[in-house]
């Protein structure tokens, strides 16, 4: 199996070199309006940005900096197949213009317009980022009526285009069910709101680097392809800033195009990718280790599991993860441009029947133990 990532220095609303309905998820977070680290970006694309906030009109600032997203929203409903996923990573804004506070809703102003371009909406997530700052509280402490609520959320955005995408043919069906994810992490998954996903990214990217693209965790990137994709599915990010969701679209064995404005950050993307193949195998093995914790358990507490992946051998608990199968990349190539990565199943070898003790007590193997210890 191999799947290529290609990487635009490009504008997000001018898609021209992606073929309609060609894409089939797009995962990405834009910049923020109306947070002040993004105003050079949206005022390069629209002068009337500038006046706006020179002019204190924080209402018509914010309304011009969303009228450059429609133009990307447009071009991702375009490009994506009917029956495609769009998972938009965005955050609203709190800004202070002329002595004035206020929220800038981002997601309900960019709903609005997703909505429009003809976008079904899906239920969406809530991202809970914590913080133990002690400057996080906004306001005049503990005298009312000047003290505001913590903003310490995120929104993504899940939306369909047309109806729900069917696999219709023998080996369609047979790609969806490799492509399947456990049981315990699908209750993990999709749950509306997250909790256990961190701002720190993957350290594939130096910080510097990461502060300038205010780049998404690989943990989210990763969850939303396997939830919306499958393996060989291609993956868009018309935002791609360091590269998140093409790294996690290769871990994850989909192809992927990823888009952005600064050519240095689609350098970086390449750099990173390159380097991509031992954090992605070992991401698998943590994966792998979690499911392992999780039987052992599942079993101890006196519950059974009555299904066994045919791949690996061990407990699943339905039958839909009998084939799930995780894929190695055992190498990255740049063929003219473009990025191959070239994999292998994860060796069953490592993975044998004595691998996980099962019900009836058996020893757990230690040659995989040690092969799962990260």
């Amino acid at each position: 199996m191999k799947t290529t990532t290609e990487l635009i220095c490009g504008d997000a609303t001018n898609l021209r070199a992606i073929s309609d309905a060609s894409v089939d998820l797009v995962v990405t977070s834009p910049p923020y309006p109306m947070i002040e680290m993004w105003d050079e970006v949206f005022e390069q694309q629209s002068p009337g940005i500038a006046a706006a906030l020179s002019a204190h009109d924080g209402t018509q600032a914010f309304e011009l900096m969303h009228e450059v997203l429609d133009g990307a929203w447009a071009e991702a409903f375009r490009v994506l197949r009917p029956g495609g996923v769009a998972c938009i990573n965005i955050g609203d804004a709190t800004r202070t213009i002329d002595r004035d506070f206020r929220l800038y809703s981002n997601h309900t102003r960019m709903l609005t317009g997703l909505l429009g371009l003809g976008f079904v909406a899906l239920p969406d997530i809530l991202w809970r980022k914590p913080t133990n700052a002690p400057n996080k509280f906004m306001g005049s402490g503990m005298l009312p009526v000047g003290a505001y609520v913590t903003y310490e959320h995120e929104y993504i955005l899940i939306l369909r285009k047309g109806r729900r995408r069917d696999f219709k043919t023998p080996e369609e069906k047979a790609v969806q069910r490799q492509s399947a994810f456990f049981w315990e992490e699908r209750n993990s998954w999709f749950s509306d709101v997250w909790v256990d996903i961190r701002g720190a990214g993957q350290g594939l990217i130096d910080q510097s680097t990461r502060k300038r693209s205010a780049a998404f965790p690989f943990d989210l990137a990763h969850r939303l392809v396997c939830m919306f994709s499958v393996k060989g599915d291609t993956i868009l990010d018309p935002f791609s800033g360091t590269g998140t969701t093409s790294m996690a679209a290769m871990a994850s064995g989909r192809n992927s195009i990823g888009v952005d404005l600064n050519e240095g950050l689609v350098a970086n993307t390449q750099t990173a990718l390159q380097a991509l193949p031992e954090f992605a195998n070992r991401y698998i093995r943590e994966r792998l280790r979690s499911h392992m914790e999780f039987v052992r358990q599942r079993i101890d507490s006196g519950k059974t599991l009555k299904h066994r992946n045919e791949n690996y051998d061990f407990e699943v608990v339905t039958g839909q993860e009998k084939e799930l199968l995780f894929n190695d990349i055992n190498s990255v190539t740049i063929k003219e441009g473009v990025i191959v990565a070239a994999y292998g199943e994860t060796p069953q070898a490592d993975l044998g029947s004595g691998w996980l003790r099962s019900a009836a007590g058996d020893t757990p193997n230690p040659t995989l133990q040690a092969t799962l210890q990260l």
